[in-house]
C-alpha cells in the first residue's frame, strides 16, 4: 500500500475539479488524525457501472485504507425520482423491482474497487421513507426555490417551456438529508452533483452546527470525447469483455490519454508523469495508448486477459481480418437494415441478438454516424436493405466489432 502521505495527496488531487470550502482546510483535517465520516451515493437507475464511475469509488477506498468511516450509499429511495442535474428532461420513474435488480448488479461491480469488509453498505430508504410530511416541510425551510431554478439546465428547461416536476425540486433536499443523517464530514461525487452536495453542507451546518466538505470530481471523457454516458453509447463498462475494453481504450483521442491514466487507472503518479514526459517529447501516442489499454484491461478483467485482448485488437482492427468473429447463418439474398424483411431478422435485430449493440436505436445512431460496414463498404444512412453474396459477409461495427453473416 502507498504510504499515508501519498494516499492523502492522491485523494486531494487525482481527478479532482473542486473542493468546498477549500483544499487547504480539508488537507489539514485529513492530517489531523480525526476519524471522518465519508460517503459516496449512487442511484441505481441503470444496471451497469462504467469506468467514469470508478474515480469516487477509488477515493472512497483510499479513505477506508486510512481508517475512516466510509459508506457506499445506494439511493434506492432517491432513485424513484432520479437526479436530473445533468439531464435536459425528467428521468422515467422506476419501479421498486427495477431498483432492486439494478442494485444487485451495482454491488457486484463495485466490489472490484471497494473492500466491503471495510466499507459499509447502506440504503437511503432506511431514513427517507420514515420522514413525515411535517419533517419534509421543516427541511424545505433551509432552501429557496430561487436557488434551484437558477441552475443552468433547469433554467434552460423553464425558458423552453419544458416541464420541471416538483419531485425534482425536492431531490437536492433528499440528498442533503442523506448527508445529514450519515453525519458526513466528506461527500464525494461528480461536479454535476455539486448543488446537491451543497445541500448536505447546508443541513449539517444549520441543524448540527458542523462544517463539512465536498469533493467534486471531473468527468472521464467517453470514447467519442463527450462525458462518458450510457445514453450516448460511449462508455467503457466495468463488465465489458477484455477485448471490448482494450478496443475502446484504443479508440479514445490522443489528447485524453493522460486523463485516462489519471482517472481511469490506479497506477502510481510516477507512471503518469512518465507517460506525460514521453508524450511531450514526441513519442508516438499509439505506443503509450497501448500501454494504457493493457493497464485498464488488467485492472478490470485480470492480468491474464491482457495478451488475448491485445492479440484480438491486432487481428480485428490493425489487420482487419475479422478472425474469430461470431457467425450468423442467413438464408436470404438480402436483409433489412433496421426493419425485418420477409419475416426474417434484419441487421439491427441480428446485431442486438449477437450482443454487438445494445438496442435498435443504437444501430440507427451508428448508421447516422457512418459506423457500420459490410465487407468494408459503408452501409449508408437511410438504407432499407443490403444484399448478401454467397459465403461470408463481414459486418464491422465501429472500428473493432465484427460479425459474419454466412449465407446458406
Amino acid at each position: 500500500m502507498e504510504n499515508r502521505n501519498e494516499l492523502i495527496e492522491s485523494f486531494l488531487t487525482r481527478g479532482v475539479e473542486n473542493i468546498i470550502p477549500n483544499k487547504t482546510e480539508l488537507k489539514d483535517v485529513l492530517y489531523s488524525g480525526r476519524k471522518l465520516n465519508v460517503y459516496v451515493g449512487v442511484d441505481p437507475t441503470a444496471t451497469r457501472i462504467h469506468l467514469g464511475h470508478v474515480t469516487p469509488l477509488r477515493k472512497l477506498q483510499i479513505l477506508a485504507d486510512l481508517g475512516h468511516n466510509v459508506t457506499f450509499l445506494i439511493g434506492d429511495f432517491t432513485a424513484k425520482i432520479g437526479d436530473t442535474s445533468d439531464k435536459e428532461a425528467e428521468r422515467p420513474i422506476l419501479t421498486d423491482e427495477q431498483i432492486r435488480e439494478n442494485f444487485e448488479t451495482y454491488k457486484r461491480q463495485a466490489e472490484k474497487f471497494l473492500d466491503f469488509s471495510r466499507v459499509e453498505l447502506r440504503h437511503n430508504s432506511e431514513w427517507l421513507s420514515k420522514l413525515t410530511f411535517g419533517n419534509v416541510l421543516e427541511l424545505t425551510q433551509h432552501f429557496s426555490l430561487n436557488d434551484f431554478i437558477s441552475r443552468e439546465l433547469i433554467k434552460k428547461r423553464l425558458t423552453e417551456g419544458k416541464r420541471v416536476s416538483l419531485p425534482e425540486v425536492l431531490y437536492p433536499i433528499m440528498q442533503g438529508y442523506d448527508s445529514y443523517f450519515l453525519d458526513a464530514d466528506i461527500q464525494l461525487g461528480g461536479t454535476d452533483q455539486t448543488f446537491n452536495m451543497q445541500a448536505g453542507r447546508t443541513l449539517n451546518k444549520d441543524l448540527r452546527g458542523k462544517e463539512s466538505f465536498v469533493v467534486a470530481n471531473g468527468f472521464l471523457p467517453g470514447t467519442d470525447g463527450r462525458k462518458m454516458s450510457k445514453s450516448w453509447g460511449n462508455a467503457i463498462w466495468i463488465e465489458d469483455s477484455p477485448e471490448e475494453v482494450y478496443g475502446k481504450v484504443m479508440s479514445v483521442a490522443d489528447d485524453v490519454i493522460l486523463t485516462y491514466y489519471e482517472m481511469g487507472t490506479n497506477v502510481g503518479i510516477g507512471i503518469i508523469d512518465d507517460a506525460k514526459k514521453r508524450l511531450e517529447t514526441g513519442e508516438n501516442p499509439m505506443i503509450i495508448k497501448k500501454e494504457l489499454a493493457r493497464i485498464i484491461v488488467s485492472e478490470l478483467c485480470g492480468e491474464d486477459k491482457v495478451a488475448e485482448a491485445e492479440a484480438h485488437f491486432q487481428k480485428t482492427v490493425v489487420e482487419k481480418t475479422g478472425e474469430g468473429a461470431q457467425a450468423v447463418e442467413v438464408a436470404e439474398g438480402e436483409i433489412g437494415v433496421i426493419q425485418d424483411l420477409n419475416g426474417k431478422p434484419g441487421l439491427a435485430n441480428i446485431l442486438v441478438g449477437a450482443g454487438l449493440v445494445e438496442s435498435r436505436s443504437e444501430v440507427k445512431r451508428l448508421l447516422d454516424e457512418g459506423a457500420i460496414y459490410i465487407d468494408d463498404i459503408r452501409v449508408e444512412k437511410g438504407s432499407e436493405k443490403i444484399p448478401l453474396h454467397d459465403g461470408e459477409n463481414l459486418i464491422r461495427v465501429g472500428k473493432r466489432k465484427y460479425l459474419k453473416l454466412v449465407r446458406t
